[in-house]
């Protein structure tokens, strides 16, 4: 809105994808151009939680809830530092947020941090295309660059990187080691270390609740410099890019598990599991992505609603996962997780070595909260080392 209170007039933007099909809409956000990996989020709410976590960088998130912004944005929320997603895809952006919680507009939000989207586009039929030709590369531009020829546009987005390939751990890891530690009243009863390779502010906020000291390091971190906090156990959590690049975080964890001690991934973290025991990675057609993904935990018999966001997924030895156990270098694992939608591998749990991880978000900001109980088992994890370490 302006000073003097009249809404100016909106400016074109165009979204173009790779294969050449664009859509026509309005800028929102920053005024300019971007490029990246079109992706979809499924989540009916949460949109400030996708925002801030950096396992979109690189990543044009489209939306398909149509009216995105009516709660508007808050401190409290914020999964990390900042706003990461590369752009932003919406229909029907909320004329102004409505929420007791709000402490300003998304549109504003997302100008303050350069962040181009648009809005005005069937998303619906934008996540239809992507479900059936898979992500791909994507281009946002507006104002000025709107009025270009398509075809030149088209170039500048099948010039722009592929996320196969892409090390993006590096990019969004934390510059310097830093400790949360429980709340007060609640007593320390272990050390975790933690490699940040694109960690939400959730994630060691629920360890801390029970009783675990985090040490979050960067995701350059040797086994020295890791083994200096005498940890009691080690998380490696979610992030972005493509686990076939993050050779030195999965030499580190081989070191983790030949030493035997417990560890816990989420979502990237589990596909460095997959790789240090020696299966392969492979890219999924369009990914997880929302917070209504249904996975069976084969351990309870329990079907979950789960957070995902992840583009990546572990390949079992022999196509679909079943219950028995896959011989590796550090003894059987098995998937002890499963979607239920397309039959991907959710989790792996480790026979011999005190290790398992799952392939979506237990922390689960802003919902659903039918996984927290897995920091539950990384406690119960611990207790068992320390118990055994005490014998």
């Amino acid at each position: 809105m302006s000073v003097d209170g009249t809404i100016p007039a909106p400016r074109p933007a165009v979204l173009v994808l790779e294969d050449g099909r664009t859509f026509r809409g309005e800028a929102y956000g920053a005024v300019g151009r971007t490029v990246g990996e079109a992706v979809f989020s499924t989540g009916m709410t949460g949109y400030q939680e996708t925002l801030t976590d950096p396992s979109y960088h690189r990543q044009v998130v489209v939306m398909t809830a149509p009216h995105i912004g009516n709660t508007g944005v808050n401190a409290t929320d914020m999964e990390s530092s900042r706003i990461w997603v590369a752009g932003f895809v919406v229909r029907d952006p909320a004329l102004r947020p409505s929420n007791w919680r709000s402490q300003g507009d998304l549109g504003e939000a997302l100008r303050a941090a350069g962040v181009v989207g648009i809005s005005g586009v069937d998303t619906r039929a934008l996540t239809r295309h992507l479900r059936d030709e898979g992500a791909m590369r994507v281009g946002i531009f507006s104002g000025d660059d709107a009025a270009r020829p398509v075809e030149e546009l088209l170039g500048v987005v099948r010039d722009s990187p592929t996320m196969t390939g892409a090390a993006l751990a590096a990019e969004v890891t934390t510059a310097e080691p830093y400790v949360v530690s429980p709340p007060e009243g609640v007593p320390t009863r272990f050390r975790v270390a933690a490699l940040d390779l694109g960690i939400k502010g959730m994630t060691p906020a629920l360890m801390a609740r029970r009783g675990i000291e985090v040490h979050v390091l960067p995701s350059t971190t040797t086994f020295e410099e890791l083994a200096s906090r005498e940890p009691d156990g080690v998380f490696f959590s979610n992030g972005p890019g493509d686990p076939a690049t993050a050779d030195h975080e999965v030499d580190l964890l081989r070191t983790v598990l030949e030493r035997r001690i417990p560890f816990f991934g989420i979502c990237f973290g589990n596909q460095l599991l997959g790789r240090a025991l020696g299966l392969e990675t492979y890219k999924l057609t369009f990914g997880h992505r929302g917070i209504n993904q249904p996975v069976l935990d084969r351990e309870t018999g329990k079907v979950e609603v789960t957070s995902h966001n992840h583009g990546f997924a572990i390949a079992w030895p022999e196509g679909v996962a079943t219950q028995d156990p896959a011989p590796t270098p550090y003894g059987p694992v098995r998937c002890s997780h499963i979607a239920l939608n397309d039959d991907v591998v959710e989790g792996l749990s480790c026979q011999d070595v005190p290790a398992f991880s799952v392939q979506y978000h237990p922390e689960a900001a802003a919902g659903p909260h039918d996984a927290e109980y897995l920091f539950d088992r990384f406690v119960a994890l611990l207790e068992d080392a320390q118990n055994t370490k005490e014998a």
